[in-house]
């Protein structure tokens, strides 16, 4: 706005100092004429004139010369063929000079074809007009005007046109910027609350968006208040569709919770009465085989329930008390007993010196830990080695579970917290029966006790990594 605004006033600035200065040239032209008449009549022989040799002037003869009448500053130039030159420049006081011979030179310059001529000359700028209408044959008579007077009304119309325009856009700079910044202040208020809702923990639980437009932003018949309306419409929509969610997600997992606990019991009476028939009865090879598999199955089956039944009670926030825990002894402990359960697999460990304590609940950890080395162990060849690493550095416990197998797809890793998800096809899964639970409630027990759990993986490495706050 400023940038059109400044355009127009500097247009119309030159149009005026264009206009005034047609105009006032055209004043002086006029007095040009006027002064050539006044310098060219019959009126005798003036007092300071000076006469030609040639011809000597009379009283009867036109006297171009003639400086009375004229006003303070004008200049009169006779050029005649014979070079003879005669010249004034009024003054003040109505007494004549003559000009000086480089001032001749560039007054004798000036053509009586080319119209009105301005230049700078000793005494000043000039604007000059040469005539040849009343003079004698080969006489040329140059007749000019000091432009002063011009030149300083036309200073003080730049200097006027200007600072009224500086000030002008300076005024109208700072009353559109204020009225400008008053009626876009409701945008500033939806920003914030779009800033607000944009920071909000909306992935899961009961995500409930209470911020909203104020009324003086969301008022309707304005652009932006309309914006306001339609964005409140839009949290009210998100907060009832996230509250539905919500309902429907604790409906789950109270039925995951309820199922899995009403399991508990028939699985229990299977792998009871399995063993009780293997160990009394006499059962042929194949039916020996297959009561086995059922105690098979219904252990797995069990395992799986009760990692639901943990999910779930973490879900409705059912845990333990934390205490102070020695991450140390913890990680000697579960490595061991992983050595144990997978000695076809490599094993390294490494510890500090000194005992990482961190505050957390000790079975929740020593779960974290259990399902992180079986994990490794379930999901490699033979032969591969995992090396186990414990760290303490600025407030963090970083516990490292590392191995050289075949890798993770990086598709499968933006997922592999989540429930129920499995990439056995990328590597060797000794049994097929993982459930797809274990790594989505070391996530879940992570979060519970304020740590983090992070996984990079490239073909022949594959890193998880958990960090907890030290005590």
């Amino acid at each position: 706005m400023l940038i059109l605004l400044a355009s127009i006033c500097a247009t119309v600035g030159i149009v005026s100092h264009l206009a005034m200065n047609n105009y006032l040239s055209a004043q002086l032209d006029s007095g040009l004429q006027e002064a050539a008449a006044r310098s060219f009549g019959p009126k005798g022989p003036p007092p300071n004139a000076s006469a030609s040799p040639s011809e000597p002037l009379t009283g009867s003869q036109p006297d171009p010369l003639d400086t009375r009448g004229q006003r303070p500053g004008t200049l009169v130039a006779l050029f005649s063929d014979d070079a003879d030159i005669a010249s004034a420049v009024v003054q003040t006081d109505g007494t004549a000079v003559a000009l000086s011979t480089a001032d001749l030179l560039l007054v004798g310059q000036v053509d009586p074809a080319g119209g009105p001529k301005e230049l700078e000359l000793s005494s000043g700028h000039y604007r000059l007009q040469a005539s040849t209408a009343i003079t004698r044959d080969g006489e040329v008579l140059v007749t000019g005007l000091s432009t002063t007077e011009r030149d300083s009304i036309l200073d003080s119309l730049l200097l006027a046109t200007t600072s009224v325009s500086l000030a002008g856009l300076g005024l109208i700079g700072l009353i559109g910027t204020i009225m400008i910044r008053r009626s876009l202040r409701p945008l500033d208020e939806l920003s914030a609350v779009a800033t607000t809702v944009s920071t909000l923990p909306l992935e899961s639980g009961e995500a409930a968006i209470h911020v909203r437009i104020p009324p003086m932003a969301s008022e309707p018949g304005t652009e932006i208040g309309e914006v306001g309306v339609a964005f409140n419409n839009m949290l009210d929509h998100l907060t009832r569709a996230f509250a539905a969610r919500h309902a429907s997600e604790v409906k789950v997992r109270q039925f995951v919770a309820d199922a899995s606990h009403e399991l508990r019991t028939p699985l229990t009476s299977i792998r009871g009465y399995t063993e009780l028939v293997l160990l009394s009865e006499t059962l042929t090879p194949s039916g020996s085989a297959a009561l086995h598999r059922v105690d098979s199955e219904s252990r797995r089956m069990s395992a799986l329930v009760e990692d639901l039944l943990l999910l779930a009670r973490l879900d409705e926030g059912q845990r333990g008390e934390a205490t102070s825990v020695d991450l140390t002894d913890l990680l000697m402990e579960t490595t061991q007993d992983s050595k144990v359960a997978a000695q076809d697999h490599g094993w390294s460990l490494q510890l500090p010196q000194e005992p990482v304590l961190v505050m957390a609940v000790e079975s929740e950890l020593r779960q974290i830990i259990i399902n992180l080395l079986s994990n490794a162990a379930k999901h490699t060849a033979a032969g591969t080695h995992i090396q186990v690493g414990l760290a303490a550095a600025q407030g963090l416990a970083t516990l490292s579970v590392e191995d050289n197998g075949a890798g993770i797809p990086q598709e499968f890793l933006r997922q592999i917290f989540t429930r129920f998800s499995r990439a056995d096809a990328a590597r060797t899964s000794n049994g097929g029966n993982s459930s797809g639970l274990g790594l989505a409630i070391v996530d879940a027990l992570a979060q519970a006790n304020h740590g983090t759990i992070k996984v990079t993986s490239i073909p022949g490495r594959t890193c998880f990594m958990l960090q907890l706050p030290t005590v």
